[in-house]
Order: structure tokens, then C-alpha cells, then sequence
């Protein structure tokens, strides 16, 4: 397809394309029709042919663990980085089919190195490349269906494959067969079918006296009958076990039906009825679970304020600790420019060849002061004191949470003893007679 098109291709022109010279200039300018900017999906579909004559679905694809791309896959932009790895490696399968050994491209590769070797594989086989590397990097587009399409043939070329001439298959002509067309009659066919009616007709003709008179005896039989019926010679009790045995199939069943908005009523109004019986039983027991919360909610809450007013001081003395540990830090920071800016100067000194034997003594008193900042900044008597407090405040926090705890078990089994004492008193068979007198 792509022999018969006469377009412009990103190597060249080929034949059959305008050309116009520039003025003065001597340069070759193309003139591209409305179809050029079409012709990249012309030769993305020649391109996927081309693969499935090479058989990459099996030797590529399944190898790779890559999915089939569509017939406008390089064409269209849908995911740069993605369609330039697959170009890429679809590159370099091609390349190794035409019979150049070429490494499968990484993903941590250099896509310039990649491109480059790819462009000079290209150009090995004889085929040309003006235009610039970095088109080939967004991974799709003219210039990469260029590439890939040059390298398919060179690999069809390298298996030996040649196109063939098409085959039309042979259409057969069939014989048209006249039907006999039934609605044609002929006089005679009418002469003799009028024929065969008239013979049918005189075959069912019935005399009308003769009917008349099994009519007769049809209505005398059946006055006879009925007579005979009005005198009833079943008996009542055999009557009575039909009626029985028959009563059950008599009876007529409904089907409830689902959606009737009548069951739907009802059964609104069971589920109301059950939710209201269920609300009285379980509100008091809600309340009452409602107040246990609440009541230790508070309790909580107090013990909080309690033990935030005792470590008060505790806190301010860490803060001021971090704030002695910040203005060390600055010191410090201070400390050491000054020593950068030291050394810079000797090294200036240095290259200047002044005398430097003054620099020294300056640097080893600078040296001692900082050594003296440096153990007076090590000593770390106050860290050493606030940890110590806070591992007293963890043990304190400890044993309240264990006496919290004996204290929520007291007043667990106190209520559980009451509880107790209650139900034996309700249950009680024998109720103590009050007393008579008053007090």
C-alpha cells in the first residue's frame, strides 16, 4: 500500500510529490496535501500487518508480557513514557529479526543513547533519517511509525518473505430455473374441479323426513331419562364419605402476594408495635448506662486537671531546658562559622605567602575556646535530671492506673453484691410482717 501512495515521508520525497524551489535560496520546499497528515495512520495499519506476518504476537508479546497494541497505537498520543518503551523494544526485536544483534532497551536506560543507536541501526540498512533524535522521544507520531515501518521490512526482507500476486476466487454462475407459476389455470382445470364439486354435493345430500324422525326419538329418550332421575336410588351415606373425601380439593386456597401494599401495612405495623415494646424494656438500662458514663466521664476529667496542675512546674523547667538547649545550638552554629571564616583566611594567607605563624596562634586559641564551649555544651547534668523526673512521672501515672483500677474493681463487686442482695430479696417466699408500732 505504502509502494502505490506517492506522499512525503519523514526520510525524503519520494516520486509523484510537488516541489517548488525557494527564491534565492535554491532550497527544495515540499508542498504537503490535506491527506499528509493522515498518512501516519496509513502506514501504522500497513505497520501491524507487517507484525503479524513476523509473528510477533508469539514471539514478542507473550515473551515480553505486553499487551497487543491497537492499529493507531503510535499514532495517537495516549501515554508518552509507555509508547516510548514500546517503541523502543519493539525497535530492537525488529533490529535482532533483521539479523543485527541489539540489546533489549531497560527502563533506566538513556533515551538518547537508545535513540541514537537505534537511528544508526536505521541507517545501516540503507534507509535515511532527517530529522532530529528528539522527535522519536514523545513515542509516537510520523517519525516513530517511519522508524518501526523501515525496520519491519528489513526484517521481512531478512526472513526471505515476498509478497505475492492476490488470488480472486472463481464466481459460478447458477442456472436460473423457471418455477412454474401455479396461480396460471387452464379452462380445462376449472371444468374439472367444478365437475368434482358437483359429485361431493350429491354424495352429502340428506333427506329432510328422515332427520325429523331421529329427532323424534332423541326427545322421547330424553324426556325418559329425566323422569328417571327425579327418583333417587343413591345412598346418604355413601353420599356423605364422597363429600368427605372430595371436601379437601373444594377448599379454595389464596396466594399471598409479596407485593401487595396491604401485607406491607401489616407488617409495618407489627414491626412498629415490636420496636415500642422493645424501647420500654431497653430505655431504663440506656439511662442508666448513660449516667455510669457521664459520672466517670467527669472523674476522669477532674483526675486530668489534677495531675496537669502537679507536673506544672515540672513542664516549665523542660521548657526552659529546651530553650538553654536552643541558644546552645546557636553558640555552636556561631562557633563554627567563626572557624570556617578562620580557615578561609589562612588559606587565603596562605597563598598569598604572608607570614602565618600569627594565623596559627590565633587558630589554636580559637581551637581552645571552642573546646571549652564544647565540654561547657556537653554537660548534660539538667537532661539527666528531666529524665529522671520523667521516668518518675510514668511510675506515679502507673500506680494510679493501678489504684484507679482496684477502686473501679471495689465499686464493681460492691454494686454486684447489692444487685445480688435485691434479687434474693425480691425472690424471697417469706415477707416479714412490719411493724406495729411507730418510731
Amino acid at each position: 500500500m505504502t509502494a502505490a501512495l506517492a506522499v512525503v515521508t519523514t526520510s525524503g520525497l519520494e516520486d509523484g510529490v510537488p516541489r517548488s524551489r525557494g527564491e534565492g535560496t535554491g532550497e527544495v520546499v515540499v508542498e504537503r496535501g490535506p491527506g499528509a497528515a493522515y498518512h501516519m495512520f496509513v502506514v501504522m495499519e500497513d505497520l501491524v500487518e507487517k507484525l503479524k506476518l513476523l509473528r510477533y504476537e508469539e514471539e514478542f508479546l507473550r515473551k515480553s508480557n505486553l499487551k497487543a497494541p491497537s492499529r493507531h497505537y503510535f499514532a495517537l498520543p495516549t501515554n508518552p513514557g509507555e509508547q516510548f518503551y514500546m517503541f523502543c523494544t519493539l525497535a530492537a526485536w525488529l533490529i535482532n529479526k533483521a539479523g543485527r544483534p541489539f540489546e533489549q532497551p531497560q527502563e533506566y536506560d538513556d533515551p538518547n543513547a537508545t535513540i541514537s543507536n537505534i537511528l544508526s541501526e536505521l541507517r545501516s540498512f540503507g534507509r535515511t533519517a532527517d530529522f532530529p533524535p528528539s522527535k522519536l522521544k514523545s513515542g509516537y507520531g510520523e517519525h516513530v511509525c517511519y522508524v518501526l515501518d523501515c525496520l519491519a521490512e528489513e526484517a521481512l526482507k531478512y526472513i526471505g518473505f515476498t509478497w505475492k500476486r492476490p488470488i480472486y476466487p472463481v464466481e459460478e454462475l447458477e442456472e436460473e430455473t423457471v418455477a412454474e407459476d401455479d396461480a396460471e389455470l387452464t379452462l380445462n382445470k376449472v371444468d374439472e374441479e367444478f365437475v368434482e364439486e358437483e359429485t361431493d354435493n350429491e354424495e352429502n345430500f340428506i333427506d329432510l323426513n328422515v332427520l325429523k324422525a331421529q329427532t323424534y326419538h332423541l326427545d322421547m329418550n330424553e324426556t325418559a331419562k329425566q323422569e328417571d332421575i327425579l327418583e333417587s336410588t343413591t345412598d346418604a351415606a355413601e353420599w356423605s364419605l364422597e363429600v368427605e373425601r372430595v371436601l379437601p380439593q373444594l377448599k379454595v386456597t389464596i396466594r399471598t402476594d409479596n407485593k401487595d401494599w396491604r401485607i406491607h401495612v401489616d407488617q409495618m405495623h407489627q414491626h412498629k408495635s415490636g420496636i415500642e415494646s422493645a424501647l420500654k424494656e431497653t430505655k431504663g438500662f440506656l439511662d442508666k448506662l448513660h449516667n455510669e458514663i457521664t459520672r466517670t466521664l467527669e472523674k476522669i476529667g477532674s483526675r486530668e486537671k489534677y495531675i496537669n496542675n502537679q507536673l506544672e512546674n515540672l513542664v516549665q523547667e523542660y521548657r526552659a531546658a529546651q530553650a538553654q538547649l536552643s541558644e546552645a545550638k546557636e553558640r555552636y552554629q556561631q562557633g563554627n562559622g567563626g572557624v570556617t571564616e578562620r580557615t578561609r583566611l589562612l588559606s587565603e594567607s596562605q597563598r598569598r605567602k604572608k607570614p602565618w605563624k600569627k594565623v596559627m596562634e590565633e587558630l589554636e586559641k580559637v581551637k581552645q575556646e571552642m573546646e571549652e564551649k564544647g565540654s561547657s555544651m556537653t554537660d548534660g547534668a539538667p537532661l539527666v535530671k528531666i529524665k529522671q523526673s520523667l521516668t518518675k512521672l510514668k511510675q506515679e501515672t502507673v500506680e494510679m492506673d493501678i489504684r484507679i483500677g482496684i477502686v473501679e474493681h471495689t465499686l464493681l463487686q460492691s454494686k454486684l453484691k447489692e444487685k445480688s442482695n435485691m434479687t434474693r430479696n425480691m425472690h424471697a417466699t417469706v415477707i416479714p410482717e412490719p411493724a406495729t408500732g411507730f418510731y
